[in-house]
């Protein structure tokens, strides 16, 4: 059984249409939606409802985030400067991509709050595995500054809520296929909240964005070595993303020990994603549920929190969602048929993962599988 949690007012932050070039907009008959907009989540929520899986999920309500819980990770200056912003009616934030409206500001409270929310119930041992179906995502917002649709940090929020309950060792684990620079920067220091980004390739950003993903980006102080990128190549695929969970990601889950795994759930990985280069399928995510999963189950006894990110495809992205919690719940393959039909090919990921077993030698030591190289 996997418990939801879900807050309507996911539904009111609207985010418009057009290119972000509202002159070149001009020149087109028919805008496209923002990518971050309410229609990929509604139909998360309907394959939810109505799919082979419906009968062992059980629904529960979100919560807006209280501004303690905000501020355990947020400035004082930053939540009032947000709180400001959509109050005077929201537009676009300098980023240049994300858009908010006046509603943006009780989305965004519950985004947070209904993480908080699917923690809280895994702890008070109402629930095993729990996912937030929260929108907007927050995974790049980081403690003073908004990035990338986000903007409070809601899995971040989430790990610090279970910090500040008493567990000792959070992990959180990020397969969005964008870097997740804000669950960097808000424990760059820190060795208590691991911090796991699989994303593809991609570098500087913008000065909103400062963070590379390179796996040399490992922590600092205390935090050297709890923060891992495992920066895969364009195109990466489904045994891609299987062979970094579990000869990288999962050996380095089993050194750190967690109490509680944070699960940053997005599905723009996917081979049909307009804000993704990767080549994830259905099948795909499927295994990513259950390799998580198996992590929980052995490390942790399955305490686990999905909460949700990017997915832009917004058709594909629901299914690849239903897939990831087939595989949650232990499915060895979809009861829904895929559409994928790129070759997947990893050949250039085995070179980045092997690059990133060897940067973290300086960290970490054990033996990787797959190359069969000890380090450290």
């Amino acid at each position: 059984m996997i418990d939801v949690f879900w807050h309507p007012a996911a539904l009111l932050h609207e985010t418009g249409e057009g290119r972000w070039d509202a002159e070149a907009s001009e020149l087109l008959e028919l805008q496209e939606l923002h990518p971050e907009n309410d229609v990929r989540i509604r139909n998360m929520r309907s394959i939810l409802e109505r799919g082979p899986i419906a009968e062992r999920l059980r629904w529960n309500d979100g919560r807006e985030a209280t501004e303690d819980e905000i501020l355990a990770v947020h400035t004082r200056a930053y939540l009032d400067s947000m709180r400001a912003f959509m109050a005077s009616g929201g537009g676009r934030l300098p980023d240049g991509c994300t858009v908010a409206c006046e509603e943006s500001w009780q989305a965004a409270l519950a985004a947070a709050g209904t993480a908080v929310e699917a923690v809280d119930a895994v702890l008070d041992g109402r629930a095993t595995c729990s996912y937030a179906l929260v929108r907007p995502p927050g995974h790049h917002a980081q403690p003073d500054l908004h990035d990338g649709y986000c903007f409070f940090n809601n899995a971040a929020i989430a790990a610090q809520h279970a910090r500040d309950r008493g567990v000792e060792r959070v992990a959180i684990v990020d397969w969005d296929v964008h870097h997740g620079n804000g669950n960097q920067a808000c424990f760059y220091e820190r060795s208590d909240v691991l911090t796991v980004s699989l994303h593809m390739r991609t570098g500087l950003w913008n000065s909103f964005h400062p963070q590379t993903g390179s796996p040399e980006e490992f922590g600092i102080g205390d935090g050297h070595g709890y923060n891992v990128n495992v920066e895969l190549p364009l195109g990466s695929g489904d045994q891609a993303y299987t062979m970094a969970l579990t000869e990288l990601v999962v050996p380095i889950l089993r050194q750190f020990e967690p109490d509680l795994i944070i699960g940053d759930t997005g599905q723009d990985a996917s081979t049909f994603d307009p804000n993704g280069r990767q080549n994830v399928s259905m099948a795909g995510f499927l295994q990513i549920g259950r390799i998580v999963a198996a992590a929980a189950a052995e490390l942790c006894e399955g305490r686990l929190v999905l909460v949700q990110e990017g997915g832009y495809a917004r058709t594909y992205s629901a299914f690849c969602l239903h897939s990831t919690l087939e595989g949650v719940l232990g499915a060895t393959e979809s009861a829904l048929p895929d559409i994928a039909y790129i070759p997947d090919d990893f050949t250039r990921a085995r070179t980045s993962v092997e690059a990133v077993q060897s940067a973290l030698s300086r960290c970490w030591r054990m033996p990787f599988p797959g190359n069969g190289t000890a380090t450290g």
